[in-house]
């Protein structure tokens, strides 16, 4: 594969251990070129008293025909499961007369998820950039219980 640079958009590649059928990507996707369908399935925990509903991912297509390679819907999946790969080899030509093309621009969650494999890895983090707040031993200290230090909070009445 030849050397890309670091923000080049292949194609969108579905990682589908990571899908929860959230349907964030569909929602936010300006040209609506994801097609998801899904059911959900109920079943029983050991030791729970309640049986748990999950959602069971059916289909996951991208219509490359329509898709602006905005990227949106690869921000917006709170879970990673798209991402971008590298590969260009995609677009369907059809026949020798054309004919199917546009059939084959419409990719399913199969394909998606053999372009998993060409994702390059992240990026390696700035040394020099501060730590992440999640990640920071100390945290400031909050001043108060609460309320009581708000702008606009409750005084005490007499």
């Amino acid at each position: 594969m030849p050397d890309l640079p670091p923000r080049t958009r292949g194609v969108i590649a579905l990682l589908e251990a990571n899908c929860t059928v959230c349907m964030i990507c569909a929602r936010e996707c300006p040209d609506w070129c994801i097609h998801i369908d899904s059911h959900t399935e109920v079943e029983q925990q050991p030791g729970s008293a309640r049986p748990r509903a999950r959602n069971v991912l059916d289909r996951f297509a991208i219509d490359y025909g329509q898709c602006l390679y905005c990227g949106i819907c690869v921000e917006a999946c709170p879970f990673d499961a798209l991402h971008w790969a590298p590969d260009f080899s995609y677009p369907g030509t059809g026949g020798a007369d054309g004919s199917g093309a546009v059939a084959e621009l419409v990719h399913e969650r199969d394909v998606l998820g053999a372009w998993v494999a060409h994702v390059p890895p992240p990026p390696p983090l700035d040394p020099a950039a501060e730590p992440a707040p999640e990640t920071a031993a100390q945290r400031p200290a909050r001043g108060g219980s609460g309320t009581a230090r708000r702008p606009g909070a409750l005084r005490e009445r007499t």
